[in-house]
């Protein structure tokens, strides 16, 4: 069991000022991995202001300076990959060969691409010869960010990352539940030799340092990224102070299948859904499939599904693990029952552990069909190895079912025809369509629509959120 107690303020690793200690649970195990602590309001307030002390210094520095900080922060994360897989891999309960390939990697991608962001990004773009005006941009400010279970690493560097790039400082908070990714992130920055108070970490929950970081008056931006209630809740505690606030929350994505789709479409489908054990905000819950290749579509997803194996994180192979805790997996089944009960056909998984798993909070790929979108499983976002397949007739109701939820952060559509693929897309409420199951580029940007969220993460345009634009007259006279 690790000691991860202390926490990271001002370039050192200190203890926190009232002791709270939390227990982080192997979800593949229910054992104890770390003991973490959870910070208090005094914990926030010395971390706020480390962060706005170094703020004075840091937002000066040169981009070259910081591009060869960020450099050298990336050469560290890649000589501990495997430091990093084993983290997320045992608070997760990832699997370590898929968590290598995804969940590691899309830190060391963030890493590189904003390097490549901030090469190109000129902070005094001006406003053109004809004008004696001057446009620049500057750091936002103090930034506190709020970071999610289901991605840990992935979501830390598009938070941290961009805000180092930019001149901000910032704290960040972990999710308590998985938090030792980030308290090993944090060991890369310190080796890396970012100024002191420029980054600071403190472990806690939402309701006490995330709430204390959203509502903090020297905290200048809150950027966000989990449940859509909890989104609300820092939206509100940010207003007092008129803080920029960045949220990227929920999601229940449509996946629209067409008849004239590819071979695999429905099979790529449902892999898609169930890795990462059906933890990801931009899952394709919900398959939409023309009717006539329905029963067809039913088939091929029982099928997929049924070969989709359940295992531990410390295995090798192909397999997803458990959801991350009892929480999570109390609710997950209890939204499966609810599918059964409103008159959904269950074709695959199902309610109950997968047999040989007495601990561990494991769940059966689940496939339910012949569902309407007013029932829970196709409404709520279940954040699990659950899928619901609604039948449609036409293009018109496929856009309409697709578009009729609250969230609107990734939808996907599977067709061969490419003209039909841009119109559907255009039509379509959501922060990116996926298309033919193709994964977008690094840098382009990610975020939601409606209750999914604002602002975007990524490339240039995660640049932008940490970023103030000044207009400066008779720049040029």
């Amino acid at each position: 069991m690790l000691d991860k107690k202390k926490f990271y303020i001002n370039g050192k690793w200190v203890n926190p000022i009232n002791q709270n200690s939390f227990d982080v649970i192997n979800p593949s195990t229910e054992e104890i991995c770390a003991v973490i602590s959870l910070g208090s309001s005094a914990d926030t307030n010395l971390a706020v202001k480390s962060a706005k002390q170094s703020f004075e210094t840091w937002k000066d520095t040169a981009k070259d300076q910081r591009i060869q900080l960020l450099e050298k922060l990336l050469e560290i994360y890649n000589s501990r990959w495997d430091e990093m897989t084993n983290a997320i891999s045992t608070e997760l309960g990832c699997p370590k060969d898929w968590c290598s390939a995804n969940q590691t990697s899309s830190g060391a991608s963030h890493i590189e691409d904003f390097i490549k962001r901030l090469k190109e990004f000129n902070f005094e773009p001006g406003f053109g010869k004809d004008s004696v005006n001057h446009i620049i941009y500057e750091p936002i400010g103090v930034c506190g960010l709020i970071t999610p279970w289901n991605w840990p690493i992935n979501q830390i560097a598009l938070k941290v990352i961009p805000a180092l790039a930019t001149g901000c400082t910032m704290v960040l908070k972990p999710s308590e539940i998985a938090p030792l990714s980030g308290m090993l992130f944090a060991e890369m920055i310190h080796e890396a030799g970012f100024p002191a108070g420029v980054f600071n970490l403190v472990n806690g929950d939402g309701l006490g340092v995330g709430t204390d970081l959203s509502k903090h008056p020297d905290v200048d931006m809150v950027s966000f990224t989990g449940s859509t209630r909890a989104g609300k809740l820092i939206t509100k505690n940010a207003a007092e102070s008129i803080k920029r606030v960045c949220l990227e929350l929920g999601g229940k994505g449509g996946n629209i299948v067409f008849a004239d789709s590819y071979p695999d479409a429905v099979r790529d489908g449902i892999r898609n859904v169930m890795s990462n054990s059906g933890q990801s905000c931009d899952a394709p819950t919900r398959m939409l499939v023309e009717k006539s290749i329905y029963n067809r579509a039913i088939k091929e997803a029982a099928d997929e599904a049924n070969k989709i194996k359940v295992d531990l994180a410390s295995k090798s192979g192909e397999h997803i693990g458990p959801v991350i805790s009892k929480v999570q997996f109390d609710k997950i089944q209890s939204l499966i029952r609810s599918g059964i009960q409103e008159g959904a056909t269950l074709v695959a998984g199902g309610p109950d552990k997968p047999e040989d798993f007495k601990k561990g909070y494991f769940i059966k790929p689940t496939v339910f069909t012949d569902v309407k979108n007013s029932m829970r499983v196709a409404k709520e976002e279940i954040f699990g190895p659950v899928l619901s397949i609604i039948p449609f007739e036409n293009e018109e109701e496929a856009i309409k079912i697709t578009n009729d939820t609250e969230y609107g952060l990734g939808n996907y559509l599977q067709t061969e025809d490419k003209e039909k693929a841009k119109r559907v897309s255009k039509k379509l409420r959501a922060g990116i369509i996926y298309v033919n199951n193709k994964p977008a580029d690094s840098g382009t940007p990610f975020g939601g629509y409606r209750q999914s969220g604002n602002g975007r993460e990524g490339g240039t345009w995660g640049l932008h959120e940490y970023l103030e634009v000044k207009t400066i007259t008779e720049w040029n006279k």
